[in-house]
């Protein structure tokens, strides 16, 4: 089992910056794959970022592409999403999930264990 936390989520204006954090605990000698996904009001749960074990790859969805930065720190067992230029259409609860192996996805079905999601508002 691997339990995610996330922080960092908030109320912030239009061209701002957030940093979310994901703290890992539980099975965290096991390799995986960290992924963030966001949900809007209404809206299915979709992929924004997703990096691989090393560290060494990063995948982002073309939305957030140029704008969102992923990376971790296996030492620490902490992943992170740094969003910059925030726009109102980033406004949704953000979910850390963790996918035991190597192999990247950017399907929620893949997706073995998650945080419980922080909220970002972001305002126009």
């Amino acid at each position: 089992q691997v339990q995610l936390i996330e922080s960092g989520g908030g109320l912030v204006q239009a061209g701002g910056s957030l940093r979310l954090a994901c703290a890992a605990s539980g099975r965290t000698s096991a390799r995986f794959v960290t992924g963030w996904f966001r949900q809007a009001p209404g809206k299915e749960c979709e992929f924004v970022a997703a990096i691989s074990w090393s560290g060494g790859g990063t995948y982002y969805a073309d939305s957030v592409k140029g704008r969102f930065t992923i990376s971790r720190d296996n030492a620490k067992n902490t992943m992170y999403l740094q969003m910059n230029s925030l726009k109102p259409g980033d406004t949704a609860v953000y979910y850390c999930a963790a996918r035991l192996g190597l192999l990247i996805s950017r399907s929620t079905d893949d997706y073995q264990y998650w945080g419980q999601g922080t909220q970002v508002t972001v305002s126009s």
